[in-house]
């Protein structure tokens, strides 16, 4: 058993006369961007007075601890680490994110019993468990959930208007819209067709839904079929929280509410996390890559809001030819840059740049294969982010008032964008056949050209309201909070 941290003084003193700890299983989706979302909020929770069981496959555990340590995962006994296997024989590179269609297959099928075991462990041998958050993704833990007779709580780690997406899956299949008859239509035109039978997000193309729904690559069906599954099963859990704010998709949130179980923004968590300061807790991190700190050092001699930062997420990958358009483009913007290129960011190869590009740019440009991405984005020297539009990186980037360039690639990216550039006013957007010229242009001008400064005073404007969601004790993120604690704390006698 892996275990640490501690409930504060003031936290044991809170809880006042009730007979019994709450004991909340967290348990994220096994890839970076869901479990460092999860992480915060399971911090917030034993900061609130709760016990923590955090739970990871034991694949990624084991990543952890190569990139933060051997005793990173070592400590005190109120927030504990521990394990379920993913059901998966380990892959040829073990420090690469697993493929996303069987390890999902495989979650769902297989994960079931092992988290019941894992429960009874932990109610055989410490506190018992009072309350479940899951991420929505690992909806099979409502079962479990069931038959304790205790609440659960699902995680949506993007943002609400890709779960609106996800959940008209069935309405665009059964109107014929999607599938795409064939890989033509990916570049006929068809894709621009503008949809408006997704709620609260009038306006969308079929580009900005998430494309699995095409089913054009191997694991596509299955994704759909799964997708359509667990929006389904979701509406049974008890509530539903997101990272969002309630300013940024109140829309969004009410529709998804007349379908869900009541669904509650409680982010930016990456700000709502600070409201809630545990120095035990503060050297527990999540990266599944070790970070490059020099970075930051790089960062502190450029001037303020000069340098374009570049991260594609730890999923999004790019072929060899995109690699030299992107890099060319960052070249010819004559911006400085930190570029972030994880080892296995280029399709069958490691990721090879240009030797001329390096030459030209070796007094303007920082490349790492990981690093701190909050504190990057809120460096003063950051002047845009040129992302996959991840939720974690949008989120993380409007409340930091940054500006964004989105090229995304797949699952919630495509609406994130969308909504980042057309509903929010914060973005423009990259088109999927990236070209150096396009990318040269669009640095430019968002770093200094009349488009790119009404995107900056948006994104200012956002961040704003993101703190104000944040603010003790009535910001619209901390009064939901409440209400999801008073939720969990149901079970307790």
């Amino acid at each position: 058993m892996f275990a640490f941290g501690h409930i504060k003084d003031q936290d044991q003193g809170s809880m006042g006369s009730q007979p019994e700890q709450p004991h909340a299983l967290c348990i994220p989706a096994p890839a970076q961007g869901h479990i460092n979302p999860m992480l915060k909020l399971a911090k917030i929770l034993h900061s609130k007075g709760f016990m923590i069981t955090f739970v990871n496959t034991e694949f990624n555990h084991q990543r952890l601890l190569r990139s933060r340590g051997p005793d990173a995962l070592c400590g005190l006994p109120s927030f504990r680490f521990e394990t379920i296997p993913d059901g998966l024989s380990l892959p040829q590179n073990l420090d690469a994110t697993q493929e996303v269609s069987s390890l999902t297959k495989s979650i769902d099928e297989t994960c079931l019993g092992p988290f019941k075991s894992l429960i009874n462990k932990l109610n055989k041998s410490c506190s018992p468990v009072t309350c479940i958050v899951a991420d929505l993704v690992m909806v099979f833990t409502l079962d479990a959930a069931r038959e304790l007779n205790i609440p659960a709580i699902l995680f949506w780690t993007s943002g609400a208007g890709s779960l609106v997406c996800y959940d008209e899956y069935p309405n665009l299949l059964e109107t014929g819209l999607m599938p795409l008859k064939d890989s033509s239509f990916l570049t006929n035109g068809y894709l621009d067709t503008i949809i408006d039978c997704i709620p609260s997000m009038s306006g969308m193309r079929l580009k900005d839904i998430p494309p699995f729904i095409r089913i054009l690559y191997p694991g596509d069906e299955y994704l759909v079929q799964f997708l359509c599954s667990v929006t389904k099963r979701a509406k049974s859990a008890a509530a539903i929280v997101f990272n969002t704010f309630h300013e940024l998709e109140h829309d969004i949130l009410g529709t998804l509410t007349s379908k869900f179980p009541p669904c509650y923004g409680i982010g930016p968590l990456n700000l709502l996390e600070k409201k809630f300061p545990n120095e035990s807790l503060a050297s527990i991190k999540s990266n599944l890559w070790k970070e490059e700190l020099e970075c930051v050092k790089w960062l502190d001699s450029k001037s303020p809001s000069s340098v374009i930062y570049v991260n594609f997420g730890s999923i999004t990958v790019i072929t060899p030819q995109q690699m030299v358009e992107f890099c060319w483009g960052l070249a010819k913007s004559n911006y400085p840059f930190l570029w972030i290129i994880r080892p296995d960011l280029v399709i069958g190869d490691k990721a090879v740049l240009p030797p001329d590009f390096l030459v030209d740019t070796k007094d303007r440009g920082f490349l790492a294969n990981w690093c701190p991405q909050e504190q990057v984005l809120k460096h003063p020297s950051i002047g845009g982010f040129l992302t996959h539009s991840g939720w974690n990186s949008a989120i993380e980037s409007i409340s930091n008032g940054v500006p964004m360039l989105c090229w995304p690639f797949f699952a919630d990216q495509q609406p994130n964008s969308w909504l980042s550039c057309s509903k929010w006013g914060v973005a423009m957007e990259i088109d999927s056949d990236v070209k150096s010229d396009e990318i040269r242009k669009l640095v430019i001008e968002l770093m200094n050209g009349k488009r790119g400064n009404t995107i900056r005073t948006n994104a200012v404007d956002w961040k704003n309201k993101s703190e104000e969601a944040c603010a003790f004790p009535s910001g619209s993120s901390m009064v939901n909070l409440e209400k999801i604690i008073q939720l969990l704390q149901t079970s307790l006698p």
